[in-house]
């Protein structure tokens, strides 16, 4: 029992880390050498750095200490070991890139006129640490706690609060920074922000299908002996006709939309079909927990 409950919890302390250490390199390595900026508090971190060559690392640290504490109430317990664990492990990863960096193992991507790459690639690796961080519960501090926060109680994706946040971060560093550094910061934003949402949502991409049919029956019998899929078989009443009738619902990959078209048209040429993208699956037959 205690090794299950050791190997659930390195489960989720593992790819905190390594989310964290991930969102460390990309900004030591895309967005400080090429003068590029951050949102959050991460952002200021970055100013203080280009201001008055204060490390990162230290003021990382010394910024979230405070908003930890703030968060340790609204967060609850579990939440703040997580958000500590992040605070933490941010921290040393930055510290230990910018040693490397002192000491020559790591040469950072620096460029003069290429910026576009520079922000793309800032943009993917930041998203990529941060989705990782908050995808197993975690944070690194900052407009993170803020966002999660917004997520719990609004309903607002990660994503999009931290990419209003950083915005308006962004927009008060035009005092210190050129606008078109900021021009292209905006873009390895807008770019982590939805790295951030596809992660957190799940990299597995379906499509629900919703067959309305009189021939229902049948449709559902050739799914669910053909593509060997769930079926759910939904009573409903037409508006028009007024007659009862059996809507189909079934979750299927993108691989089998064709097929399942065929099946439908082959039983009912006049079936209408609405297919919706769904973004993340759980369950027999999909991604398993």
């Amino acid at each position: 029992m205690k090794n299950s409950k050791l190997i659930q919890q390195l489960q989720i302390i593992i790819p905190i880390i390594v989310g964290t250490a991930i969102y460390a390199f990309g900004l030591l390595y895309f967005i400080i050498p090429n003068q590029l900026m951050e949102g959050g508090v991460t952002g200021i971190t970055v100013l203080l750095n280009y201001a008055f060559q204060i490390p990162p690392s230290m003021s990382t640290l010394l910024l979230n200490i405070p908003l930890f504490l703030v968060g340790v109430k609204i967060l609850g317990g579990r939440q703040s070991i997580y958000t500590g664990l992040g605070i933490v492990s941010l921290t040393f990863f930055l510290w230990l890139i910018e040693k490397w960096i002192e000491l020559g193992w790591i040469v950072p991507f620096q460029t003069e006129h290429d910026y576009i790459l520079a922000s793309l690639y800032a943009g993917v690796t930041l998203g990529a640490g941060l989705g990782i961080v908050f995808r197993f519960g975690g944070t690194t501090g900052g407009s993170d706690i803020i966002a999660r926060i917004f997520n719990r109680k609004f309903g607002y994706s990660m994503g999009q609060v931290i990419l209003g946040l950083d915005i308006i971060i962004i927009g008060a560093s035009l005092l210190y920074i050129p606008l078109e550094k900021i021009l292209y910061t905006l873009v390895a934003v807008f770019i982590a922000s939805k790295v951030i949402d596809f992660i957190q949502e799940g990299a597995y991409s379906a499509r629900a299908c919703t067959i309305i049919s009189d021939k229902a029956m049948n449709i559902a019998d050739r799914l669910t002996n053909e593509l060997e899929r769930g079926v759910t078989l939904i009573p409903a009443i037409g508006a028009y006709s007024k007659q009862a009738k059996h809507i189909v619902y079934c979750v299927v990959s993108r691989q089998e939309i064709r097929r399942l078209n065929e099946i439908v048209k082959s039983v009912d040429s006049r079936a209408f079909v609405i297919i919706n993208d769904v973004k993340d699956v759980h369950g027999e037959g999909f991604k398993e927990e």
